[in-house]
């Protein structure tokens, strides 16, 4: 596992508490900004997959 896919799964779920917080206050910019990180969280979590398989083939 890479700092990248670490940071992108913190990043996810960050953003999903971010989320439903904003659902239990009501406020639709926090769901918006939740949302957003979830996505590049996981962006950055499949970057740091893509690293990983890179460097697995590196290794053979």
């Amino acid at each position: 596992m890479n700092k990248d896919q670490v940071k992108g799964k913190a990043k996810d779920i960050g953003g999903k508490i971010q989320e439903e917080v904003g659902k239990v206050v009501g406020s639709s910019e926090q769901q918006a900004k939740g949302l957003s990180k979830q996505v590049e969280g996981k962006a950055q979590e499949k970057f740091g997959d893509a690293k990983e398989v890179l460097k697995d083939q590196g290794n053979r």
